[in-house]
C-alpha cells in the first residue's frame, strides 16, 4: 500500500489554524481555539491516529507519505524525505515517507530545484506552488494542486517498490 492521507491537518502550515489570534502572546497551553476552525486541535490528533492506523494495517508493505508535519512531532519521523528533483521534475517540494518492510528509495534523474517566486519579505515558493495559488479558481481545486505527487516521483514509488514487492514473494 502506498497511502496519500490527506495532509490538511497535517501540515506544519496549518498550525497557524489552532489558536485564536488574539492570544498570540500567550503560551501556548492558555491559548483558546481558532474561532474559525474550533475543532482544529482535535482534527490534526484525529488524522494522527488515522495514519498510526494505516501504518499498522495487516498489509506487509506499506508506504506513507506526506510533507514535514505533525507526523514527525507526534508519531515518529521519517525514514526518508525526497524531493521530486531527485526524479525528474524540476521542483521542490519536501516529502516524507514512512515505510514498513520497503526499501529507502533511489534517486532516478537528480535535476535542477526549479524556479522560485521571490517576495519583498524574502520568502519564496516553489514556482509551481505560486502558479497553484495564483490559478487556481476555488480553495478545493488551489488545494487539489498544492497537494499534487509529482510524476518522477510516482514512478519512482511503482517501479522500485512494485519490483521490491514481486521479488520478496
Amino acid at each position: 500500500m502506498v497511502a496519500h492521507p490527506p495532509c490538511t491537518f497535517l501540515t506544519g502550515s496549518g498550525v497557524q489554524w489552532l489558536s485564536n489570534p488574539e492570544d498570540k502572546d500567550l503560551p501556548f497551553e492558555e491559548r483558546r481555539s481558532h474561532p474559525k476552525y474550533p475543532n482544529r486541535r482535535q482534527d490534526m490528533l484525529d488524522s494522527v491516529e488515522f495514519v498510526k492506523a494505516l501504518y499498522n494495517a495487516p498489509i506487509k508493505n506499506i508506504a506513507i507519505e506526506n510533507p514535514v508535519g505533525l507526523l514527525s512531532s507526534r508519531w515518529r519521523k521519517p525514514n526518508q524525505i525526497v524531493q521530486p528533483y531527485m526524479f525528474g521534475d524540476e521542483a521542490t517540494k519536501t516529502t516524507c515517507l514512512w515505510l514498513k518492510n520497503l526499501p529507502l528509495l533511489l534517486p532516478t534523474n537528480v535535476v535542477g530545484r526549479g524556479e522560485r517566486t521571490f517576495f519583498a519579505s524574502g520568502k519564496s515558493h516553489p514556482q509551481w506552488y505560486a502558479d497553484a495559488l495564483r490559478n487556481a479558481k476555488t480553495k478545493a481545486e488551489r488545494q487539489t494542486l498544492r497537494s499534487k505527487t509529482f510524476e518522477g516521483m510516482a514512478m519512482a514509488f511503482a517501479e522500485q517498490w512494485g519490483a521490491f514487492n514481486t521479488e520478496t514473494k
